[in-house]
């Protein structure tokens, strides 16, 4: 008996966000895939312009990955719910290298009201090299219209 692979669907993205921003030239412009209920996954390559130390990834700006990572578990299904996040513990295990394929991984761990928790993992070839969790909240500031929404450029983009 075979199985077959799980759908990928892909989420929206906005135009100017540093991690999946379509028009920011000093981003990422990530494009996130949900593949089940409650996660996602996306593949990044971290150009050399983001090291700390030689060959090696700041740290913050994998902290920026997991966040977002994190932040779109929490949106699997709902890409209009947008949510802040109020806590974020991340657990660095391995260097994070500059100019190699990497994969995120996020999931939910739970939801308790409006209140969501998910965890993040960056995964190199030798395995897990990073992972946290994120305590996420409604975003009281982000009560977004269509037409608000249109204007940030927040739509699913063609691969």
């Amino acid at each position: 008996m075979t199985g077959s692979a799980p759908a990928r669907v892909k989420q929206p993205n906005s135009r100017h966000c540093f991690v999946c921003g379509v028009e920011n030239r000093d981003g990422f412009a990530l494009a996130f895939y949900e593949t089940g209920p409650d996660q996602v996954e996306a593949d990044v390559v971290i150009p050399s312009k983001f090291e700390g130390y030689p060959g090696v990834a700041h740290g913050g700006i994998v902290a920026a990955l997991m966040d977002e990572i994190t932040l779109r578990a929490a949106m699997a299904g709902r890409p209009e719910e947008f949510l802040v996040t109020g806590r974020m513990v991340i657990r660095y295990r391995k260097p994070v290298p500059v100019g190699q394929p990497l994969h995120l991984h996020g999931s939910v761990r739970r939801r308790r009201g409006r209140t969501v928790e998910a965890e993040g993992q960056v995964l190199v070839s030798g395995g897990v090299a990073v992972e946290g969790e994120a305590m996420l909240f409604p975003n009281p500031d982000a009560v977004l219209a269509a037409p608000s929404l249109a204007e940030l450029g927040w739509k699913v983009y063609p691969d």
